[in-house]
């Protein structure tokens, strides 16, 4: 896909592996439409720096968790921006859940903003992705291969994700490729300590944490590779495969 004057929206897409995403969107000539939520000034500090490298980035906010929020979101890019040819469902949040503790408003939290809005948001995306022959790629996590008892309903989402892909792929075909991204190590929770650091670097086949430019990198070949649908990459380092 060539970026060129496509419009792309980026959800969660002003902090964290989503900046990381619209700065790659950026790079390649497309106009980046930036959802956040509570993140208005880094989403700011986003558009500038877009606009100083002389490309072009628009902040739209909402709170995600709110289903009327996601159809009201593609409306409003689409009437400022004149079109959608890519979303990217990158907004989640990733909380600690220990089992025999986590609350119904934790899990349903999780889940509406993890998996729900995704559905919603690719649901009323699909008559422009469709007429633009566009694409959507979501951030799914390791978590939907590894079972993490301290995250079960993050892993439960993001399990979700890897499905909700194939099943896209399968519905919005062949105007639309729907491909997922499912990252390891490439940005900790802020709450990781120094040993759990080190014990993720040592447990990992190539010895190294990623950085969330190697999602966006693997964002880019998705949109490029026009004979892909209904994937999901891993990008861990090789921790899928260490057993």
């Amino acid at each position: 896909m060539d970026l060129r004057g496509r419009v792309a929206l980026v959800t969660g897409g002003a902090i964290r592996v989503g900046r990381a995403l619209s700065l790659a969107l950026a790079g390649r000539d497309a106009t980046v439409a930036v959802h956040y939520n509570s993140s208005a000034s880094d989403a700011q500090q986003l558009l500038e720096q877009v606009a100083s490298g002389g490309g072009r980035a628009f902040g739209f906010g909402g709170d995600l968790t709110r289903p009327d929020a996601c159809s009201k979101l593609i409306a409003d890019v689409v009437r400022e921006l004149g079109r959608l040819d890519v979303l990217v469902n990158s907004a989640a949040i990733m909380v600690r859940t220990p089992f025999g503790n986590t609350t119904a408003d934790q899990w349903d939290r999780i889940l509406a903003l993890n998996l729900r809005a995704p559905f919603l948001l690719s649901q009323a995306a699909a008559p422009h992705l469709r007429a633009q022959r566009g694409a959507i790629v979501n951030i799914a996590d390791l978590a939907a291969y590894e079972t993490w008892p301290g995250y079960i309903p993050h892993g439960l989402s993001k399990g979700g994700i890897v499905y909700l892909t194939k099943a896209l792929a399968r519905v919005l075909a062949p105007e639309v490729r729907v491909n997922a991204i499912a990252p390891g190590t490439v940005l900790l929770p802020e709450n990781f300590s120094e040993g759990d650091a080190e014990h993720l670097t040592q447990t990992t086949p190539l010895k190294r944490e990623g950085s969330p430019e190697d999602v966006a990198s693997a964002m880019l070949y998705l949109l490029d590779a026009d004979y892909v649908t209904g994937e999901t990459i891993i990008v861990d380092g090789g921790r899928h495969v260490r057993r």
